[in-house]
């Protein structure tokens, strides 16, 4: 992991963001083009890290994998349809909603299982193999026993109101009051020092977007 986050960042930046879609939001014979076609505004998955997701979707860079979908042949209704390969599929979807980015993905065929002892929580919408149906079964439906699953790693601009909130936090901070904080051999000079870092750091994630949002944050302050 700490590797996969070294290849990701650049410029400065240390921190990635998690974001996943656990079951993949696949609607039962429906092909990944099918699925992405109707995300082309928005991704299918959703931030795991705790940012505040942004108005404006972008990235870096970013890691994802997607497993448990194949592509079916049908005929090209869309370029999204006229890739050959699944790899081709995500991956011009990602260069698509994240132009500029350095993108990485891999599908794997294999879904995640959810046999016992995982946690049935699914909603009665999915089928056994974790796909969406266009509306509830009227009969008890089976247990679900596997899901397509999609996980990503980004180095992306929501880290920018993480890191500066973190920083305004500790700031705030009167270590005088905190006479113990120190006592592990921590000088107060090494507090302002690392303090200034994590600002730094910050601002390796900042845009134009993020840094209008923290004028406006340090107004309300």
């Amino acid at each position: 992991m700490m590797h996969l986050a070294e290849t990701l960042n650049f410029s400065g930046r240390k921190v990635v963001a998690a974001w996943a879609s656990v079951p993949f939001p696949a609607l039962h014979g429906y092909s990944l083009p099918d699925t992405l076609c109707a995300y082309q505004q928005g991704v299918p998955w959703n931030l795991l890290s705790s940012c505040r997701e942004q108005k404006v979707s972008c990235c870096f860079a970013q890691s994802v994998v997607l497993r448990g979908i194949c592509k079916e042949r049908k005929p090209p209704a869309s370029p999204l349809h006229a890739c050959e390969s699944t790899e081709q599929v995500l991956q011009h979807y990602l260069h698509t909603v994240f132009p500029g980015a350095f993108s990485t993905s891999h599908v794997l065929e294999q879904p995640c299982n959810t046999l016992p002892p995982y946690p049935q929580f699914f909603s009665p919408l999915l089928t056994s193999q974790g796909f969406l149906r266009d509306k509830p079964p009227s009969y008890s439906s089976a247990a679900v026993e596997s899901i397509p699953v999609l996980a990503a790693l980004q180095s992306s601009p929501v880290l920018h109101t993480l890191l500066y909130s973190l920083y305004k936090d500790l700031q705030r901070l009167n270590t005088r009051r905190w006479a113990s904080f120190f006592s592990a051999g921590v000088e107060e000079a090494d507090f302002q020092e690392a303090l200034q870092e994590l600002r730094t750091l910050s601002q390796c994630y900042e845009t134009g977007f993020e840094a209008d949002e923290s004028e406006d944050e340090a107004d309300s302050d």
